[in-house]
C-alpha cells in the first residue's frame, strides 16, 4: 500500500490532538513482516473488554521466545488493542512474543480496576505463554501514557501481581506519569479521586532495591505527560541501585513517541529500536531464574 508525504501529514494532524484510538492510523500504517496475530480476543475476564491479543514471530528457531506485554495508553477512558498491531508486529517480528490487553476504562470504573484488569492479563500470559512458544520467565512490561503508567504500577507495587511480579525483568515506559500528584485537571480527578489514599497511586512511592531495571523514554516536545515525571522515576530508581535508560528524543511530541514505533515514522526517532535493545538485553540477563 502507497503511503505518501500527503498521507503521512494527514494522520499526523489526526492523531495531534489525542494519543487514543489509534485504530484508523493502525489501519493504514505497513506492518512489519515475520510476525503476525496467532490469538484474537483471549479471554481473561468476564467483561467484554477484558481480552487479549497476542503476536508472535513468524519463523521461530525452536527456543522459548521472551514475552512483552504492552499496555496502551488514553488517559485511561479511551483505547483499543484493534489500534496497535503496528506494535505487536514491531516487537513479535524481532523475536518476542507480544500481548497487548485491552481493560476496562474510565467512566465505567475507576482507579484502581483498570490496574486489576492488567495483572489479571499479565496473569494469563504468564499461564498461557508457553503454548505459544513464550517464556513466562523472560517477561517485560510495557506501556506508552497511561499505559506506562499501568505497567510501572504492576513492575513495583506488590498489590497487583503477587508472586508473578518475580517473572518480571523490565519495564519500558514511554512518556508516562509517575508522579503527578496533587491530582490536577478533569481526567486525573475522574480517574483517581476515589483513591483513598493519593500517595498509594504514585509509581515512584513504591521503588525499591532489587526492582527490574527501567526504558524510560520521552519527546522534548510532549506537552500532554511533562518530561519530569520520567526523570522523577529514574532518579528514584538510580537511589536505589535499579538500572535506567532515560531517552529524550528530540522534536518529538506525545504521541509521536509511540508513532515513531510503526514503519513510516522510524526515522523521526530510534525509539523501536532502542526498545529492543533494552529488552533484549535484561531477557538475556533472564535465562537464568527469575528473580
Amino acid at each position: 500500500m502507497g503511503f505518501g508525504r500527503r498521507a503521512v501529514g494527514a494522520l499526523l494532524a489526526m492523531l495531534a490532538a489525542a494519543c487514543s484510538p489509534l485504530k484508523t492510523f493502525d489501519a493504514l500504517v505497513p506492518k512489519d513482516s515475520g510476525a503476525g496475530l496467532v490469538l484474537r480476543d483471549a479471554r481473561f475476564g468476564n467483561d467484554p473488554r477484558q481480552a487479549l491479543d497476542l503476536y508472535a514471530p513468524s519463523a521461530r528457531n525452536g527456543a522459548s521466545l521472551p514475552v512483552i506485554v504492552f499496555i496502551y495508553g488514553g488517559s485511561w477512558s479511551s483505547g483499543t488493542k484493534d489500534g496497535y498491531a503496528f506494535v505487536g508486529r514491531a516487537l513479535a517480528a524481532r523475536g518476542f512474543l507480544v500481548a497487548i490487553p485491552d481493560y476496562r476504562l474510565v467512566p465505567d470504573v475507576r482507579y484502581p480496576s483498570f490496574l486489576e484488569d492488567n495483572a489479571a492479563a499479565v496473569r494469563w500470559v504468564v499461564a498461557h505463554a508457553p503454548a505459544h512458544g513464550g517464556d513466562p520467565q523472560r517477561l517485560i512490561l510495557a506501556g506508552h501514557s497511561a499505559g506506562a503508567y499501568n505497567a510501572a504500577m504492576l513492575a513495583y507495587d506488590p498489590r497487583w501481581l503477587g508472586a508473578d511480579r518475580a517473572r518480571v525483568h523490565g519495564l519500558i515506559g514511554l512518556a508516562g506519569p509517575y508522579d503527578f500528584l496533587p491530582f490536577d485537571g478533569p481526567i486525573v480527578h475522574a480517574t483517581f479521586d476515589s483513591a483513598p489514599n493519593p500517595a498509594e497511586t504514585q509509581p515512584i512511592g513504591y521503588v525499591e532495591a532489587g526492582d527490574p531495571p527501567a526504558f524510560l523514554a520521552t519527546g522534548d516536545k510532549d506537552t500532554t505527560v511533562r518530561p519530569a515525571n520520567s526523570d522523577s522515576l529514574a532518579a528514584h530508581l538510580r537511589a536505589v541501585g535499579v538500572r535506567v535508560a532515560r531517552r529524550r528524543y528530540p522534536n518529538v511530541g506525545h504521541v509521536g513517541l509511540i508513532t515513531a514505533v510503526a514503519r513510516p515514522f522510524r526515522g523521526k526517532a530510534p525509539v523501536l529500536a532502542d526498545m529492543i535493545d533494552f529488552a533484549r538485553s535484561v531477557t538475556a540477563e533472564a535465562s537464568t531464574p527469575a528473580r
